[in-house]
């Protein structure tokens, strides 16, 4: 575990710059009709506020009660729930904010389908994303990433190249830097064999998420600081 965590940034920095231009789609039709009331609440007056929606994933920012949908001409998004966190961790230099945590059931349209079949099979499915702000205090350049590893109270585990998201928050950080964004998994999917509903139904039900952010490094690649463990529960 502390090997995976001590290389995974210069992992990222190979693999970075190419991830978003090779996942970047055109979209046609869709639905476009909002199902949920925008609703505003002084915890999301801050950097949410200003995130331009994801090019691959449904923008949820609308949901913000339980059984609330919204729809664009990337899928249909239904929250199945949500804790406003709002909590600060210190990682050496690095402040890790963790805004929101959510749970949404996604059926993507037609034309995004391809982008997630590499991580299921399933038409529809539920994904754990959380909403964080990241920022460099000191004035020297640092490499981390606000996610490593994830895993559930169901027992999956994932490490961060399995992020729906990409929106390049790993990695470089220059001194003062700040970024905000989300990170996303899919949780519980199929493996394309038949399965037990009931099972899957029990399966589902995810209680907490543990993160564990990466080791923080200096513009040399010398870890600086520990990584550190965050469990937040719904």
């Amino acid at each position: 575990m502390r090997r995976i965590l001590s290389i995974f940034v210069f992992a990222i920095m190979l693999a970075g710059c190419s991830s978003n231009a090779s996942t970047e789609k055109q979209h046609a039709g869709g639905e476009k009709t909002v199902k949920a009331e925008l609703q505003s609440t002084s915890s999301q007056k801050d950097s949410t506020d200003d995130y331009q929606p994801n090019s691959q994933v449904t923008d949820d920012r609308s949901l913000l009660k339980v059984g609330q949908t919204f729809s664009d001409d990337k899928g249909k998004a239904v929250l199945k729930d949500i804790k406003q966190v709002n909590k600060t961790y210190k990682i050496g230099d690095v402040e890790l904010t963790v805004k929101e945590m959510k749970l949404i059931h996604l059926r993507p349209d037609y034309s995004m389908i391809d982008y997630f079949h590499e991580l299921t099979h399933d038409e529809e499915f539920d994904f754990v994303k959380v909403f964080v702000d990241i920022k460099n205090t000191s004035s020297k350049k640092v490499n981390v990433a606000p996610i490593a590893l994830m895993k559930t109270n169901t027992g999956e585990t994932f490490d961060w190249n399995k992020d729906i998201y990409l929106e390049e928050l790993n990695g470089e950080l220059e001194g003062g830097a700040e970024k905000s964004g989300n990170l996303g998994f899919i949780v519980n999917a199929s493996s394309g064999h038949a399965h037990d509903k009931e099972a899957d139904k029990k399966k589902a039900e995810i209680k907490w998420i543990e993160i564990t952010t990466s080791d923080v490094f200096d513009h040399n690649h010398k870890k600086i600081s520990d990584a550190q463990k965050i469990k937040i529960k719904f």
